[in-house]
């Protein structure tokens, strides 16, 4: 846009009347619009404020806005994009997905007969949704929000456990019961992320191991026609591989083609991008030769429609491959490898999302990307490891594994030998109450089931203010900055100015709040995705299950009573006092409530109407004016036993070494950890299969009989290292 482009406008002071002006024209003048949005957005200006402009704002280099509203010339409504965030045109509803290719599997609430619950993803500080041990819901997937450790750290320890003091506690969230008659002892869970392995176990029943990095022979065959790796010299794939790596200090690599054919520059374009995922070419003229530049891809340019190459048809259209992945979660690791293939997040597929703190294996599918493509990416990314590939013809579908299995090691235990032994043999006999866990519910101040609550009061403003206002604790600094901002002036825009991160759910509420206005709250909560919204809705549901399970354990035991549901063929029966007698409390269900499910009808039942009364809910309305927010229900059964349970005490010396043989070590015949019998710490490490939509760390805590909330954890693992 001329003179003008990468400037926005800001400081603007306007009234109604003015508003649509003044997000037009920002839009206008971002450079991040494309030219197709401009000219419908200068339509519509010149429709609805004809008397406020005066000049033709798409012409190049012209930018002279003369507004009699604004009563200022347009250069003192400019600054520098440096100080100002771009106003981006959002998308019809604010909604963005990661993967809409599957978004047919998005289940509806509103109109999904009930289930045995599979589990949703909820929590996390400053409202960022953190990630269940387990998987994503079948059906579910959630838009990543962005890290806020692109800001101010928390600084210490001693800030984060301070932050912590604030946190939620188990009995918060209506974690009360045990199942077993152990005595119970202390450890610390997950003082490495190292210490919670999750392998997944796929719809065939088989523990998804990567232990194959070797590229299939049919994807070696079916490039042979292209035989990219012999265009290039020895130095020149050296330079490639540094620049790809990052290691090149000149920042690209060319290439001479003075005197090669069109066909030849061709194949050199190809074999940089098959060969070297991540790097970008163009060519250039210098001094009457042709060169090929090659760069790293970036923005706009690494999200780019891949390019179309000749696939077999005899080869399955999706590569299939195991994920390894340390310390991050499965929708960063998507973004990742779709920046350096130069996709489209929505080209992968998968059966569930994995926690990030932890070392976690899964299977991934992707669509039309070669092996070797694939495989060139273990040279340049750390924390993430791809192999055992091969073709399908179909992808991956969100639900379909049969669970998860868990190498866990607590740290630092109290327990006995015997405690331990009576410990983990009650959980293998017994099993565990299947509770929603702490990661449901946030780790702030600020539960995120009171939000849910408050969404279905229909009480928008309190919701607003539960995410927004400032809350006791710790915080990164700006996130205070940004609440204090909010309480002091309500103003979005101010608020959001506060914000170096803007992807976080308060930076998302508050564009919200800018563009549509603080009459429209349920727009401007729209531009949260929508399942991190739903999100806040079943964690109040979570929290209503917990309570009521802990309710029913203290008034029955561990055993099946007239009045407690069971399901036949997916359909939920009340049971009689004879039936009773023919079922066990592991056939026992209890509904999370919704317009779509019955309740028990003993007294434990009733007290679904109560609870929800008490927070101004009608148990026999639970539909929402905005469909959205409209709760179905489902069941979820009252106890989990676990599979495959094995356990051994070990004694170790170092505690910065890790006590888990992982799969990459193994590949790389690294020896497993050898434990000093007369070592000073002791840990338990235990392995155990779960269903999906299960909670570990609610397995975990049967057998510590301890909180497993952070707040209880960091103040163990703080005491210990000090």
């Amino acid at each position: 846009m001329g003179g003008f482009q990468g400037v926005t406008i800001s400081g603007v002071k306007h009234t109604c009347v003015g508003k649509l002006a003044y997000f037009i024209v920002r839009s206008l003048l971002n450079p991040c619009t494309s030219r197709s949005i401009r000219n419908s957005l200068w339509v519509a200006l010149r429709y609805h404020t004809p008397h406020l402009l005066t000049a033709d704002i798409r012409a190049p280099g012209i930018c002279q806005i003369h507004s009699f509203f604004f009563k200022v010339p347009i250069s003192n409504l400019l600054v520098p994009m440096a100080d100002a965030e771009p106003m981006l045109v959002p998308a019809p509803g604010g909604e963005k997905r990661a993967c809409p290719a599957l978004e047919e599997e998005e289940v509806d609430h509103s109109t999904k007969r009930p289930r045995v619950q599979k589990d949703e993803k909820n929590g996390g500080p400053s409202h960022k949704l953190p990630q269940d041990e387990g998987e994503e819901p079948e059906g579910e997937e959630t838009e990543p929000l962005e890290e806020d450790g692109e800001g101010e750290g928390l600084g210490s320890g001693e800030a984060f456990a301070e932050m912590m003091k604030h946190g939620l506690t188990e009995l918060d969230v209506g974690i009360l019961k045990f199942v077993s008659e152990h005595q119970g002892f202390s450890g610390i869970l997950k003082e490495r992320y190292s210490d919670f392995v999750v392998h997944e176990i796929n719809k065939e029943g088989k523990t998804v191991l990567l232990d194959d990095l070797s590229v299939p022979e049919e994807a070696e065959e079916a490039t042979v026609e292209q035989p990219e790796s012999q265009v290039f010299t020895e130095e020149q794939k050296q330079q490639l591989e540094q620049l790809q790596l990052f290691k090149n200090k000149e920042g690209d690599v060319s290439i001479e083609v003075a005197d090669d054919t069109k066909e030849k520059r061709t194949l050199v374009h190809k074999a940089v991008k098959t060969l070297y995922p991540g790097l970008e070419t163009k060519t250039e003229e210098r001094e009457g030769k042709k060169f090929i530049v090659a760069y790293h891809a970036a923005g706009q340019k690494a999200l780019a429609a891949p390019r179309k190459h000749s696939w077999p048809k005899s080869r399955g259209a999706f590569c299939h491959f195991v994920l390894y992945k340390e310390n991050r979660d499965t929708m960063e690791a998507i973004n990742v490898l779709s920046k350096f293939l130069r996709m489209r997040p929505n080209v992968f597929s998968y059966m569930g999302t994995k926690d990030k703190r932890a070392i976690t294996v899964q299977e991934i599918a992707v669509l039309k990307i070669t092996a070797e493509r694939l495989s060139h990416l273990n040279k340049c990314l750390n924390n993430f490891k791809l192999g055992n590939f091969c073709y399908k013809k179909h992808p991956l579908k969100l639900g379909e594994l049969q669970g998860n299995h868990f190498t866990v090691v607590i740290r630092n235990i109290t327990g006995t030998e015997e405690q331990v032994q009576q410990a983990m043999s009650s959980l293998r006999e017994t099993g565990f109450i299947n509770y929603y866990g702490m990661q449901r519910f946030g780790t702030t101040a600020v539960p995120t089931h009171q939000v849910g609550k408050a969404i279905l009061q229909d009480n928008w403003k309190e919701v607003i203010d539960l995410i927004l206002k400032p809350r006791p604790g710790a915080e990164k600094g700006y996130l205070v900055k940004c609440r204090e901002e909010w309480a002091q002036s309500q103003d979005p825009e101010a608020a959001l100015q506060k914000l170096p991160v803007k992807r976080c759910v308060e930076g998302q509420l508050l564009r919200g709040l800018s563009m549509y206005g603080k009459k429209n709250i349920i727009t401007a909560f729209a531009m949260i995705p929508r399942n991190n919204r739903l999100m806040y809705i079943h964690s109040y549901q979570s929290f209503m299950w917990n309570t009521m399970v802990s309710r029913r354990i203290e008034a029955f035991g561990l055993k099946a009573v007239e009045g407690d549901l069971v399901l036949r063929g997916g359909t939920a029966f009340v049971l009689s006092a004879a039936e009773a007698e023919t079922h066990s409390i592991q056939d026992v269900v209890m509904p999370l409530p919704g317009f779509d499910v019955i309740y028990p009808t003993h007294h434990v039942g009733k007290g679904y109407r109560e609870m929800l009364s008490a927070d101004n809910l009608d148990i026999d309305n639970m539909r929402h004016r905005v469909r959205d927010y409209s709760l179905a229900g489902a069941y979820r059964r009252i106890l989990i036993k676990p599979s495959d349970v094995s356990w051994e005490v070990i004694n170790y010396e170092d505690p910065r070494v890790s006590l888990v043989h992982t799969d990459v070590e193994k590949l790389e015949d690294q020896p497993p950890p050898v434990f000093n019998k007369e070592g000073k710490y002791r840990a338990l490490r235990m392995e155990f299969s779960l269903p999906p939509s299960t909670y570990a760390t609610m397995a975990i805590r049967e057998v510590l009989k301890m909180d497993t909330s952070i707040k209880n954890q960091t103040q163990l693992n703080t005491t210990w290292l000090n």
